[in-house]
């Protein structure tokens, strides 16, 4: 982003909100030559010090996947939110689409469905999860309170088993709220 669609936004939205903007377009730049462990971290500790809050309370909707701009300038968002403003921001400083994907599972201690995002270093290693339930990047083995159930990136869709992507069964566009997601970021003026 532009300083000047930040600026713009600011106006819209409140100091507070371009702030939040102008701290997301700085770590950027920080971090885009770094290694992708300490991308890794970095973003994760970012978005996780944003606000939880349902879709109902936020958006009035009972499911919106909100984009990482929206996110920003709303200041919280609920676990949909976390794990697409981690993804494409890691796309943003050179992570490859195949090393990562949104990862739709069961949180077993709540008792709910959750969403993080997965990170694979290889395609044969077992991914790391970034969550905005807990500070710490665990490898999916290490998270027995996670029931996987599919995954996705920008291309595909996989049915997921122990925290691996396990059986592909299509494209990404499979899934209305990727895509409407997707058509609201291409809309967005900056």
């Amino acid at each position: 982003m532009s300083d000047a669609q930040i600026k713009k936004l600011g106006q819209k939205y409140g100091e507070m909100a371009e702030r939040r903007l102008q701290s997301w377009q700085n770590l950027i730049k920080e971090i885009s030559d770094l290694d992708e462990d300490e991308k890794l971290h970095r973003v994760n500790r970012f978005f996780n010090q944003m606000e939880f809050v349902d879709d109902i309370i936020h958006w009035h909707q009972k499911d919106y996947w909100a984009s990482p701009v929206e996110f920003l300038i709303t200041n919280g968002g609920d676990c949909e939110d976390f794990s697409i403003a981690k993804y494409y921001t890691l796309r943003q400083v050179g992570i490859p689409i195949e090393k990562l994907s949104i990862a739709y599972v069961k949180a077993l201690r709540l008792n709910q469905a959750h969403m993080v995002l997965t990170y694979y270093a290889t395609p044969q290693s077992t991914p790391l999860i970034l969550d905005n339930l807990i500070a710490e990047i665990k490898p999916a083995n290490r998270r027995p309170d996670l029931q996987h159930v599919y995954s996705f990136n920008g291309d595909n869709l996989w049915l997921s088993k122990k925290g691996r992507r396990s059986t592909l069964v299509g494209t990404s566009d499979q899934l209305k709220p990727w895509v409407q997601l997707q058509s609201r970021m291409e809309k967005q003026d900056f």
